[in-house]
């Protein structure tokens, strides 16, 4: 991929044309794997084929670091339930919009299925049936948007009040939007998406780890386009 062809390369994981992932920048692609594998007996690329073969070598035999040579930088904007998750994954490098300094672009997430608690998996859940989504779920966006509704109302009210946007903030719930800039390398989002793309993870985090795996593969197509061969199933193929 030409470095012109990343501008504006945009994913919409929860569908409701707030939240995204946008890849803006990256370093290396497959060759970078490749040259950064061989520069152990002074070779690069020796042809596409043999080149295919040596990634689909160092993914069999968990040779992962030739891959931290590929780099990409991602916006992401996403509910800081989905957020405070995703920064457990020290290895990215992070800087998120702070709402110490702006009231700007306030938005919110509501989702378009609740779930209830899966009993076998303390922090699990499953989805509604059809019939609890109509009762329980129309309850439950009722309550939510009133939540939101007075908690922006009394946080618009503390502003008016003089109190510091670092304080005002505290009253604003968890389905709040914020944005921020991750940079990670290949070996490390891979870590990230066996973890994150788990049937286990939440449902939230894996509709953007499903975003991140089809851009990244846009800038290395082999190198991901085998490791889901090797580590997911047909849904992903």
């Amino acid at each position: 991929m030409e470095k012109n062809d990343i501008v504006y390369i945009k994913s919409y994981p929860l569908s409701d044309g707030i939240g995204f992932v946008e890849l803006i920048d990256y370093m290396g692609g497959d060759e970078s794997a490749v040259a950064s594998a061989r520069v152990s007996y002074y070779n690069e690329s020796k042809g596409i084929e043999k080149d295919k073969k040596l990634i689909k070598y160092l993914l069999d035999n968990g040779h992962y670091s030739p891959f931290e040579s590929i780099v990409m930088t991602f916006r992401i904007k996403t509910p800081l339930i989905v957020v405070r998750q995703w920064h457990r994954h020290r290895t990215w490098s992070y800087n998120e919009v702070s709402r110490r300094y702006t009231s700007q672009n306030i938005e919110f997430y509501y989702p378009q299925r609740w779930r209830t608690q899966d009993n076998k998996n303390i922090q699990g859940s499953i989805e509604l049936t059809d019939n609890d989504e109509i009762l329980i779920g129309k309850k439950s966006n009722k309550y939510l948007r009133l939540h939101v509704h007075n908690s922006i109302e009394i946080y618009n009210n503390l502003i008016d009040f003089g109190i510091a946007r670092e304080m005002a903030r505290m009253v604003l719930p968890q389905n709040l939007y914020t944005m921020f800039y991750g940079t990670v390398n290949l070996n490390n989002l891979f870590k990230f998406l066996d973890q994150r793309l788990d049937k286990h993870a939440q449902w939230e985090i894996r509709q953007y780890a499903k975003s991140l795996l089809r851009l990244a593969e846009k800038v290395a197509p082999i190198s991901v386009g085998y490791w889901k061969e090797l580590n997911l199933g047909d849904e992903f193929l």
